[in-house]
């Protein structure tokens, strides 16, 4: 398999080199033919200087030619190529360039049509004569056959013009291919260089290396774009990994801490150090009971979280369920002299009415576990466009900034010394987040610390 650097590079290369032959080809072709036209009206003014030349020769009082000067111009024009004859009004010759050097003219004419056959066949070209009126002040005083090959004719240095100038073509198409090759090198070695970085950090990644970065810039857009899609790929799995980690400590401190009692409580009993009393067999089952609960929410945690989860929805009032919540959980707020209040209109979702009273039931008791006495509590149900908003507000002891985005993982507790007083495992926002997803729903939390805490649940209608 070829390199990302050799392939750009081949492909670069091979552009430029189709660029420059279409180019070239082109260029060849139109300039050939500009130079055509131009030489054959170049030709044809030629042929028109010489009979206004010839025309000069005549003297109109003597009514005579000029027939010393007409031979100087008659031969230097047959050495361009050009055979004259000069005729009088009576059609008596006065200039006859192949009589008077018959094997010159021959000469000439074998040349021109030789060199015209061996470059340019393909006009299939030959002399032709052209007749001309001369005439002095409006009166006609003799005729002119000027011939010459047409449709025009290339002389030796037309044709080293025209060589030279595909030479030129060419000089210029291997510059151009040898600086494109430099420059693809360049530019290509420029592009894989961070994609070649990029695969040694995702390498280093599948190997769990997640502390190393993409440093740096590219200056190209879309590698640039590469480079933070990776870093953040790398932060993710990074968190990922930490929160795994986190996740194996708190299972295990959360199932340590009941069978850690209820061990040393039966091996009281069973060493005769305890009487197995009634007492002391209600706090073996009340741990018994708390292991079972703990694993009663990993179930309902891993029910929610599942692609299975079979949601019964009909038309629900969010504010019906805030009511029913309030109900439940009025008595708990009293007893810490909490006052909880709801507010809002009624607003109408299609969804699970079980499953939302469970994450309002999850809030609001998260909300009263971690607010302290004399605080406060307010549920808010709002109605908007396109959505519902339920909201629940408290004065609490808040979330530092720095881990609300951790606030809805499992087993997060803000109670670091995971004290059972004040709240459970750590699995109920965790599984509203689940609940509420199902629906295409969203949670947020917005929190600081000793200064209380809002989560905002969003649903579609």
């Amino acid at each position: 398999m070829r390199r990302l650097r050799s392939q750009l590079s081949l492909t670069i290369m091979m552009t430029v080199l189709f660029t420059i032959a279409v180019i070239s080809l082109l260029s060849n072709i139109i300039i050939n033919r500009e130079f055509e036209i131009y030489k054959a009206e170049q030709q044809k003014k030629k042929a028109d200087n010489i009979v206004a030349n010839f025309t000069q020769q005549y003297d109109c009082i003597t009514k005579e030619w000029n027939i010393e000067f007409i031979h100087g111009m008659g031969m230097f024009a047959l050495y361009d190529g050009y055979i004259i004859k000069v005729y009088d009004k009576s059609g008596e010759i006065v200039w006859d360039a192949q009589n008077h050097d018959m094997a010159m003219c021959a000469q000439i004419m074998h040349e021109i049509t030789e060199r015209m056959i061996e470059r340019r066949p393909d006009i299939s070209g030959e002399f032709v004569s052209h007749d001309y009126t001369i005439t002095v002040n409006g009166r006609e005083i003799g005729s002119m056959v000027v011939s010459y090959f047409g449709p025009f004719f290339f002389s030796e240095s037309d044709f080293h013009f025209l060589d030279t100038l595909n030479v030129v073509l060419i000089v210029i198409g291997v510059i151009s291919l040898f600086l494109s090759l430099i420059i693809g090198s360049l530019l290509a070695a420029r592009i894989a260089r961070p994609i070649r970085k990029t695969v040694y950090i995702a390498k280093r990644i599948s190997e769990g290396n997640y502390s190393i970065r993409f440093e740096g810039k590219t200056k190209l857009k879309e590698l640039d774009e590469l480079a933070a899609a990776i870093n953040c790929l790398t932060e993710g799995l990074a968190e990922q990994e930490n929160l795994r980690k986190r996740l194996t400590v708190d299972v295990a401190h959360e199932l340590r801490t009941p069978l850690t009692t209820l061990a040393s409580h039966l091996e009281a009993m069973i060493e005769g150090v305890w009487e197995p009393s009634v007492d002391r067999l209600q706090s073996c089952y009340e741990e018994i009971s708390r292991l079972s609960g703990l694993v009663s929410d990993l179930e309902r945690l891993a029910k929610t979280e599942s692609d299975n989860l079979i949601l019964n929805k009909s038309d629900v009032d969010l504010m019906v369920i805030a009511h029913s919540c309030y109900d439940r959980y009025e008595i708990e707020a009293k007893k810490k002299n909490i006052s909880l209040v709801i507010a809002g209109s009624s607003t109408i979702v299609h969804a699970d009415k079980d499953r939302l009273s469970q994450v309002m039931e999850n809030l609001l008791s998260n909300a009263i576990k971690y607010t302290p006495e004399y605080g406060h509590i307010r549920i808010e149900v709002r109605d908007a466009e396109e959505s519902s908003i339920i909201m629940i507000e408290d004065d609490g002891i808040g979330i530092p900034e720095q881990e609300l985005s951790l606030v809805f993982e499992r087993f997060y507790r803000t109670d670091k010394s995971r004290n059972r007083k004040t709240g459970g495992a750590g699995i109920g926002l965790a599984i509203v987040k689940s609940i509420v997803t199902a629906h295409g729903g969203t949670v947020q939390a917005e929190s600081s610390a000793e200064q209380g805490s809002r989560f905002t649940v969003t649903l579609p209608k």
